[in-house]
């Protein structure tokens, strides 16, 4: 009878609690939306499943390796611990996804248009008031975020779940199970968050509005703006330097034409591993203990607003451009300043294209859409470098 009540108690029954069940539903969710609603499903499934795994009582799955006094090891450790202080406390892998997702980028429409530079950069606006709306909510009492907390939720804004994933790292680890499901979840939610403030910033006429033709970009400009970009932007604000190096060196290894078989790698099979351990290194985060507080739903309502606050700025600057500049400017392509590439430049196309049939605006949209992920990089340096 002792060897039965002694295998009960360690059963995974007899330690759950309720939080670990609810947390269950919420990882179960998070596989609903990635597999039946298609919402980012290279990370909402990983993310999902490590939920699960994490939670499961008893597991130890996220246990840290016990020593014993004489330096034995007595416990080495679970699978995800090892992963989230590899991989994301040390930030390999948001690095190493900047450096794929720059090896898949194209500069060429922000090359042929270097004023969409502008609604990149507009589109980050977002972040900071999002910043001092939380440090005010905790001000009043409301919510109890630090100014690390704060600059983590702001970071949502950019819709670049990398970035966001690499700040709150290094800011505020105990929130970034909350902030990369808001960050990722806000990305899939695009093409619904986004057209009713489009809608609503713009008439039918600026809709409609045809843009000319971009300009040819030489292999000379592709070769040397990643290596330019990066030198600018290190001497100025040296925090910003490793996403955005990796994200140029990734950009440079596609374009200089003689490392196929890397920048093939680096799109590929190497951004795939990553993705696969970084969703399960946020998973490692959404135990119950951590995730469960009312903190949470303040950081998933003030993402929601970063992201809007983002999308908005971005088209009201567009439709400033459009009023002072000699050619047409669709004021639709600042939504894109985002990021989130390329779904943002996508929803910026099809919303022209329901007001005019013959408006094609994606790639006059990817200027600002690849703007905005450098945006968001700089932008996570300067809180790195202010909050750090």
């Amino acid at each position: 009878m002792q060897n039965l009540l002694t295998l009960w108690n360690e059963s995974g029954l007899a330690q759950l609690n309720l939080g670990q069940v609810f947390m269950m539903l919420i990882g179960g969710g998070l596989l609903f939306l990635a597999i039946r609603k298609n919402f980012e499903p290279l990370l909402l499934v990983p993310i999902g499943f490590g939920t699960l795994l994490v939670n499961i009582p008893g597991a130890g799955f996220d246990a840290a390796p016990v020593y014993a006094a004489t330096g034995e090891l007595l416990n080495p450790g679970g699978l995800m611990y090892y992963i989230y202080h590899a991989g994301i406390e040390t930030g390999l892998f948001p690095l190493l996804i900047f450096m794929g997702v720059g090896a898949m980028t194209d500069f060429g429409p922000l090359l042929a248009n270097p004023k969409t530079l502008l609604l990149g950069a507009a589109a980050q606006f977002g972040i900071f008031a999002t910043v001092i709306g939380a440090v005010a909510l905790s001000h009043f009492g409301i919510l109890d975020f630090s100014i690390q907390d704060a600059a983590s939720i702001g970071i949502i804004g950019g819709a670049d779940g990398p970035t966001a994933i690499f700040v709150t790292s290094k800011l505020s680890p105990d929130i970034l199970g909350a902030v990369a499901v808001a960050a990722y979840s806000y990305m899939a939610l695009v093409p619904i968050i986004q057209p009713p403030i489009m809608r609503a910033l713009t008439t039918k006429k600026e809709r409609a509005i045809k843009m000319e033709q971009l300009r040819p970009v030489s292999k000379l400009e592709r070769i040397l703006f990643p290596l330019v970009l990066l030198l600018l932007v290190a001497m100025f604000l040296p925090s910003a330097a490793p996403l955005l190096g990796m994200f140029c060196f990734g950009n440079l290894m596609k374009e200089c034409g003689v490392v196929q078989r890397l920048s093939d790698t680096a799109q590929n099979a190497l951004i795939n591993i990553v993705t696969i351990f970084l969703g399960l290194g946020v998973g490692s985060k959404m135990s119950a203990d951590k995730f469960l507080n009312f903190e949470t739903l303040g950081i998933l309502a003030l993402g929601m607003v970063a992201f809007c606050i983002g999308t908005a700025t971005g088209v009201l600057l567009a439709k400033l451009m459009n009023k002072v500049s000699k050619h047409p400017i669709n004021p639709l392509i600042g939504s894109a300043g985002v990021s989130a590439v390329p779904m943002a430049a996508r929803v910026s196309n099809k919303v022209g294209l329901e007001a005019n049939p013959n408006n094609y605006l994606l790639m006059h949209a990817m200027g600002p859409n690849v703007a905005g992920v450098i945006g968001s990089a700089i932008a996570a340096g300067v809180m790195l470098s202010l909050v750090g």
